[in-house]
């Protein structure tokens, strides 16, 4: 493949080429930018300009965005020249510890396919009673104690936590240190020296948990890479580096998800009730499915690089220039969704891109289903009167976030 990368030719470029990401409409949480809609409409494929000054292409129709996720001229590699990073924050955590997520293959699928069996449908499909007893035992606190509550730290938090740590092999009461941590992580508005802090803080604490498994090991994720840190086949680094990974990505998306899926849901009561009233487990397995396509919370696009010339929706993507799909407004394309904009339980939205696609998809992505399907079909059961205990435009949303959700949801019954 080509690498003949060079800069963007920024020099021709209108002077009034959109900042991305765009804020959204005012009493519009759950919708994409209006300016976002707009591009989509007029112009699928155009500059924007990012925190540098940089101006890669974005790209907002699902048909193109599922089609360059799929192209191997798409690069994932973050240590290329003009990659769109989300902020100085991520670029500083991108040169600290890389991982399988910025790599292309052949390297991308080595590294991967040491932690993929983990994560197969079969095997997180045995983890469902696990799931489910956590989420009666965290309903069965909230039941017991006072109101209002904040199911963002009473209940979305711990769930995909107490999850994670299961199959990692991390100690749960570290649970405030590296939530606190990955918070900062996941921050568009954290600063370079604070986004170093929060890496190595996190780094050591992997690379001791690490030392731990290495004798004796235990059945966990963390005991995996550490046999092939014994083996020589991972350096120590790299093996704290993917657990780094998984400990943020399998707690933070899918806490947002549970906060701000049920947050839509009690916006949209006739959706709840069918949900709540249903025992149908593909009812159950569709709405999971349409929170995902409805709300997209990776809502700062999926970052690459093109390593040759592409053609894409009428214009040319040339090598070097950085490439953002934008992959909640694709989600909510007409093309693909009829009537996107409204939430639909009962469509069949299992093509949605929320997960990304192509060899880059969401490795967790099975492990995130089980758990939203066991919260959603059961919360609202267990408590039907489930409502907010505050107006919607008090809630604060994390529009500062590379992963969109609320950070407290106060809700009484």
């Amino acid at each position: 493949m080509s690498t003949n990368y060079s800069a963007p030719d920024t020099d021709v470029l209108p002077t009034d080429v959109p900042y991305y990401p765009m804020p959204r409409a005012a009493g519009c949480p759950f919708d994409p930018p209006p300016t976002l809609r707009a591009l989509q409409d007029r112009a699928p494929l155009s500059r924007v300009r990012l925190w540098d000054g940089s101006t890669p292409w974005l790209v907002t129709r699902y048909e193109d965005v599922r089609a360059l996720l799929a192209d191997p001229r798409i690069s994932s590699d973050s240590t290329c020249p003009h990659f769109p990073h989300q902020s100085p924050a991520m670029k500083e955590r991108r040169q600290l510890t890389r991982t399988f997520i910025s790599m292309d293959d052949p390297e991308h699928a080595r590294l991967r396919r040491m932690v993929t069996a983990t994560f197969s449908i079969k095997r997180v499909e045995a983890l469902r009673p696990t799931v489910q007893k956590i989420v009666d035992g965290l309903i069965d606190t909230m039941l017991a104690g006072p109101r209002p509550v904040d199911l963002v730290q009473e209940f979305a938090l711990p769930v995909p936590s107490l999850v994670i740590c299961e199959l990692l092999g991390v100690p749960y009461a570290d649970h405030d240190f590296f939530q606190a941590n990955s918070k900062i992580l996941i921050r568009r508005t954290t600063t370079v020296e604070q986004s170093r802090v929060a890496t190595r803080e996190l780094m050591d604490y992997l690379d001791r948990l690490i030392g731990v498994k290495l004798a004796p090991p235990a059945d966990d994720l963390l005991s995996t890479l550490a046999e092939r840190v014994r083996t020589g086949e991972l350096p120590r680094s790299e093996a704290a580096g993917t657990g780094m990974l998984l400990l943020i990505a399998g707690h933070e998306t899918t806490a947002n998800m549970i906060a701000l899926g049920t947050l839509a849901l009690l916006q949209n009561p006739g959706q709840l009730a069918r949900l709540r009233e249903s025992d149908d487990p593909r009812t159950v397995a569709s709405a999971v499915e349409e929170l995902l396509r409805y709300l997209s919370i990776v809502h700062s696009g999926r970052r690459r690089v093109a390593l040759e010339d592409i053609e894409a929706g009428g214009v040319t993507i040339h090598a070097g220039e950085g490439v953002v799909l934008a992959n909640d407004v694709a989600n909510r394309d007409s093309a693909a969704f009829p009537a996107p904009d409204r939430l639909d339980i009962d469509r069949n939205p299992r093509h949605h891109v929320a997960f990304g696609f192509g060899v880059h998809q969401c490795l967790g992505q099975p492990l995130a289903r089980v758990e939203l399907q066991v919260v959603y079909s059961t919360l609202y059961r267990r408590i039907p009167t489930l409502r907010l205990a505050a107006d919607l435009d008090r809630i604060p949303f994390k529009n500062d976030g590379n992963v969109y959700g609320v950070y407290e949801l106060p809700v009484t019954w």
